[in-house]
């Protein structure tokens, strides 16, 4: 593949990325020239919690899970991401070790920004800083939303709430949108709760006609009903 094709396909990927979405031409330019692409065999670790970072990363194609090991040993997953979503990026704000392990779930195609042009990008391109500004408030939101909905919401809730948020719009899922291909163990990491009891939650929510099953994905309403 020639470099003008390589540069193409990377300028083209940022800006279908919201992250960028509010980034100048010149800027995108700037740093697709700067991007490493990397391809990740499935269940590999990418980023492991506890290491320094030199690098944070834009999924291309794949999906990978966001883990952090409990207290006493046990992986929880904090976050499912696919194309689109970044990660990696507060080790290099901070300059402290990884909060957080990713691994791919499938095989995956990321790119890679080092720390040194990834602040120097921050510094001279002032929609890119407040993009990376407003995703991290988003996501120090969705955590505290996630510690409430462990407090306080029933399994049921804290299961739709789940699988709400991960679904997206598919015309060919009937009006429904389709998650991750996800199993009960994952669904139950991420909630805080055990795998047999997803297992039932999942079967009410099915003989409710609320919850619907493709494959390893689930087909939720279009709104929460």
């Amino acid at each position: 593949m020639s470099i003008m094709r390589r540069s193409k396909e990377a300028l083209d990927t940022l800006r279908s990325i919201p992250l960028f979405a509010s980034v100048e031409d010149d800027g995108l330019e700037s740093i697709s020239g700067l991007l490493i692409e990397r391809r990740i065999p499935k269940h590999q670790t990418i980023v492991e919690e506890g290491l320094p970072g030199d690098y944070m990363y834009v999924i291309r194609e794949g999906q990978v899970k966001v883990t952090k090991l409990s207290g006493d040993g046990r992986e929880k997953i904090l976050e499912l991401l696919g194309p689109g979503d970044f990660f990696g990026e507060m080790s290099l704000l901070d300059n402290a070790v990884r909060s957080a392990s990713v691994k791919s779930l499938t095989e995956t195609r990321i790119m890679a920004l080092s720390r040194s042009d990834f602040l120097k990008e921050l510094r001279r391109n002032a929609d890119l800083a407040m993009a990376v500004i407003q995703e991290l408030t988003r996501r120090v939101r969705q955590m505290d939303e996630q510690a409430s909905s462990l407090s306080f919401q029933r399994v049921k809730e804290r299961t739709q709430g789940l699988l709400l948020r991960l679904a997206k719009a598919e015309p060919s899922c009937g009006g429904r949108r389709a998650t991750p291909a996800l199993t009960h163990q994952q669904i139950a990491d991420m909630i805080g709760a055990s795998r047999e009891t997803v297992t039932r939650i999942v079967k009410r929510l099915k003989d409710q006609g609320w919850l619907e099953q493709d494959g390893k994905r689930y087909l939720v309403p279009l709104q929460d009903q």
